[in-house]
């Protein structure tokens, strides 16, 4: 993130139809608060427009089904979010100020409905599995990103496949040490010590951080600039003497439960929620990382997202 500008504000918002046709709101005053996690279920958004006609606003949840979302600075802006709108509603501030919130999910159709039904021929390995689900996703609208290397032996005969796509992905994560996730469309899933491709982010004060980040026992709790390069399974790098260290247990027998600090300051994100007002002063992500060579990994459903 060093050089990049951060004193120019920049967002866009289009919700579209399923042929394909846009509309761009990012006229308007944007309010919006999305929520990114390495877990299986899908992602959520929440993004608030004030003052749109009503003709437009007729049109969103119905003619209107996809948001895309991207912000940041100016030189730095990208993607945050993408989903299909979910919920609609409307309302007035007061005599002059009318709003649309619309509540959205990535992925979720693909989640619920898509379903697999075949036979792996003796030979197939854990990544023809993913490649079988990935393919079924794909029929309901999610399409597939980063799949690591897995490795794992190849069957000793056939397997037959029926059922949910994302219980078979899930098996083979378990199994291989992954985790999926769907992430602005794409279906990726990670090593529990790996990551994605790509540099690490570097969150220093000068670069974007806000605060001190806060060694917790479900990872580093870490607040900055918003930043679209910050992506789940993706790293990033911090002075290891700017953590603040949790306080640990002085009773005999008791057991440190905090998230480990990496000996290199590099972590891997597992939880990145972003809030944003085009009109107002929130323009922030929190984050929650784990280290590299940790080992915990908490289900993200038990920790409020």
């Amino acid at each position: 993130m060093s050089g990049d500008r951060q004193w120019i504000r920049t967002c866009s918002l289009l919700v579209g139809t399923a042929s394909g046709e846009g509309l761009d709101l990012s006229g308007l005053r944007v309010q919006f608060q999305t929520t990114k996690g390495d877990i299986e279920t899908p992602n959520s958004a929440t993004i608030t427009i004030t003052n749109l006609s009503k003709s437009t606003a007729s049109r969103i949840g119905g003619e209107f089904t996809t948001v895309f979302l991207s912000a940041g600075y100016q030189g730095n802006a990208g993607l945050i979010f993408s989903g299909n709108i979910r919920q609609v509603r409307t309302g007035r501030e007061n005599g002059t100020e009318s709003w649309l919130e619309m509540t959205a999910a990535d992925g979720d159709h693909a989640y619920a409905h898509a379903t697999v039904s075949t036979t792996l021929a003796a030979g197939a390995r854990p990544v023809d599995q993913v490649a079988v689900a990935g393919k079924s996703m794909a029929e309901k609208g999610v399409t597939t990103g980063h799949i690591a290397d897995i490795g794992g032996q190849p069957l000793p005969r056939g397997k037959v496949m029926h059922g949910m796509a994302r219980k078979y992905l899930r098996d083979v994560g378990q199994d291989r040490g992954a985790v999926w996730s769907i992430q602005d469309g794409a279906l990726q899933m990670v090593r529990l010590a790996g990551y994605l491709p790509g540099e690490a982010v570097v969150l220093t004060h000068e670069t974007g951080l806000l605060g001190m980040p806060e060694q917790t026992d479900q990872g580093i709790k870490v607040t900055c600039l918003l930043n679209p390069r910050l992506r789940i399974g993706g790293r990033i790098k911090l002075n290891n003497e700017s953590i603040q260290r949790a306080k640990t247990p002085l009773t005999i027998g008791a057991w440190n439960k905090s998230a480990m600090i990496d000996s290199d300051g590099i972590y891997r994100l597992i939880k990145a929620d972003f809030k944003g007002d085009t009109h107002g002063q929130d323009w922030t992500a929190d984050l929650l990382a784990i280290g590299m060579d940790d080992t915990m990994h908490i289900p993200l459903d038990q920790i409020g997202v």
